[in-house]
């Protein structure tokens, strides 16, 4: 007997089904997974084919997603690089956010009859970005460890501290007063929060996971990564600050932790599915009614948004010693209103700041700015390439005449001493840089490099990938080498992937990820130094070839422990003090035998 579908399952049939049709559709029509999604939301929404009537609700679930691309982006944040960032998240984001508030709060006042405590509070609201946007753009690109990533990031974290002393001074500035008040107990509350996260992921958080990975259950793993993210958010949230805030201290908590790699890959596939009904959601908010009927109030704000935003965010950045492509292009992406500006705007409407048409046109702002930003971010790009310092102009990506069977990638340090044997043995190979002025260099000296961003898929079958035997792959930086390895592995299945891994915990990393040949930058210069120290020392050279062959393969034993076991594990086959003493007796025991056995014999 057929029954009626309960209503959660056809709801969520509905959006799994709009993400998996609209995403890859409309990325074949080259739009990007965010407008896919955006527009997949407005489809299936209030205005188009009805199947939800709240978006508040999904939106709020699907906020998750923020949380969770937070915590993995802490994750990739050790704690002495934050620090370092330190003047950029203060500096740079405090003046943006300050500045740009204070430009829209004069457009307002001078445009509406709106009482200034309200001019003000919408003025700061706008002038929040979108972490889930930015970040989004940043990852896809492969751009967050770019400079302008680094900036654009720091200027998305400040705003997330942020959001808590505006919730307040909207309280605060409310006509009728409100229940909201920041006490010295809550200021307490949240420092405390802080701290006993802090002490919890320092001393607790590596034991935690190092007993479930001994237990052999992944999806343990799993779920205690999902149990961390969720509980270090709750705790945040109870005491006033921002989910988001939570998840991200524990992930730079975590960012030492040999369980590092590990945890992204289990958060991987819930932050992605979120991030996309979050951005289904959006669009699902926008209230084409109001867009209708105020077409041109809401046109002409979100042009000004855009505008505005754009030329404060160069602007502080180019005043804090950023080129202009990369102003520009963080410019670009940081121009929306941001996802927190929708918490600020329902706290003004419940503080009767607004009334509902008002919160309406804000909302369809919010979320047109948001549908924006791919565009923005194209314009960006464009304009960046009209920026270059003088007497530098970028080389077109022309490989007519490359046909090496070796592709070599980055022609750094680490690059141009590989090249040497290669060309010396009149090897065909055919060589990438990125960088304009190294390749102007590298030509001043003889050799042939090529222009070309190898992150790209389009680039790497230019370059002649398709059809090389061995991809020598030696840029500086994981992120670059890691998306070069990925896309190598997945479209160009038949060339050997031979690997510079810049550091031990890279090397596991690359090891996961199939490298056909891993070599640490610093492991051969390390092991040709102790060899050079034990002959100076006296020591055989049967003796000194026995000790670094047995080096070798201790640390080649000890990095398949680590790539299945986390960065903790083999430290048994580390040659430490302790264990060089017990050698060290051994040895003294074994002498002694030998010269009593041979004393008895000359008896």
């Amino acid at each position: 007997m057929a029954g009626e579908a309960p209503g959660l399952l056809v709801e969520t049939v509905s959006l799994l089904g709009a993400a998996v049709v609209a995403a890859p559709l409309l990325r074949k029509l080259g739009i990007g997974t965010v407008l896919a999604y955006l527009a997949a939301g407005i489809a299936i929404g209030p205005w188009g084919l009805r199947m939800f009537s709240d978006a508040e609700v999904i939106l709020h679930f699907a906020e998750f997603g923020v949380v969770l691309l937070l915590f993995v982006i802490g994750l990739e944040l050790r704690p002495p690089r934050l620090w370092a960032m330190r003047h950029d998240i203060f500096l740079n984001g405090t003046a943006q956010l300050l500045i740009t508030g204070a430009i829209f709060f004069a457009i307002i006042l001078a445009a509406t009859d709106q009482a200034i405590s309200t001019a003000a509070m919408i003025g700061l609201s706008l002038a929040l970005s979108s972490t889930a946007f930015g970040l989004r753009i940043l990852e896809e690109r492969h751009e967050l460890d770019e400079p302008y990533g680094r900036k654009s990031f720091a200027i998305l974290l400040l705003q997330d501290l942020a959001i808590v002393p505006l919730l307040a001074l909207a309280a605060l500035l409310a006509p009728y007063g409100s229940d909201m008040e920041l006490a010295p107990l809550d200021i307490a509350l949240m420092a405390g929060a802080v701290i006993g996260l802090t002490i919890a992921g320092r001393f607790l958080l590596n034991p935690l996971f190092r007993v479930i990975a001994q237990t052999g259950a992944r999806e343990l793993l799993t779920a205690a990564a999902l149990l961390i993210v969720a509980g270090s958010a709750l705790l945040m949230q109870l005491v006033g600050l921002s989910m988001a805030m939570g998840a991200f201290l524990a992930g730079v908590l975590l960012a030492d932790s040999s369980y590092r790699h590990q945890l992204e890959a289990d958060i991987e596939p819930f932050r992605g599915l979120l991030l996309g009904l979050f951005f289904m959601a959006v669009g699902m908010s926008i209230d084409l009614g109001v867009i209708w009927e105020e077409w041109i109030t809401v046109l002409v704000a979100v042009v000004a948004v855009v505008v505005v935003k754009s030329i404060v965010i160069f602007a502080t950045l180019r005043l804090r010693g950023s080129s202009a492509s990369d102003a520009l292009r963080a410019a670009g992406t940081l121009s929306q209103v941001g996802e927190f500006s929708f918490v600020m705007v329902t706290a003004m409407r419940g503080f009767a700041m607004i009334d509902y048409r008002q919160a309406a046109v804000l909302t369809a702002v919010i979320g047109l700015t948001m549908a924006a930003t791919p565009l923005t971010r194209l314009a960006a790009d464009r304009a960046a390439r009209r920026f270059r310092p003088v007497g530098q102009e970028t080389p077109d990506e022309n490989f007519d005449d490359a046909e090496g069977r070796i592709l070599l990638i980055g022609f750094g340090r680490f690059g141009q001493l590989s090249a040497q044997p290669l060309l010396a043995h009149g090897c065909s190979v055919t060589i990438v840089d990125n960088n304009p002025e190294r390749i102007k260099a590298a030509a001043d000296f003889g050799f042939k490099v090529y222009y070309g961003d190898m992150t790209r898929l389009g680039v790497l079958r230019a370059a002649g990938a398709e059809r090389a035997d061995i991809i020598a792959i030696c840029p500086d930086g994981k992120a670059t080498i890691d998306r070069i390895v990925e896309l190598c592995k997945k479209h160009f299945p038949t060339a050997k992937l031979y690997v510079r891994a810049i550091d031990r915990d890279h090397a596991v990393t690359l090891r996961r990820l199939n490298a056909d040949f891993i070599i640490r930058e610093l492991a051969e210069s390390a092991f040709a130094y102790g060899e050079a120290i034990l002959a100076g020392l006296g020591v055989s050279a049967s003796e000194i070839e026995d000790v670094i062959s047995e080096s070798r393969r201790r640390d080649s034993e000890r990095l398949a422990l680590q790539e299945a076991g986390g960065m903790n594990a083999g430290i048994e086959l580390l040659p430490t003090h302790e264990a060089a003493a017990k050698g060290k007796s051994a040895k003294t025991g074994t002498s002694k035998k030998r010269r009593k056995a041979k004393a008895g014999t000359e008896k």
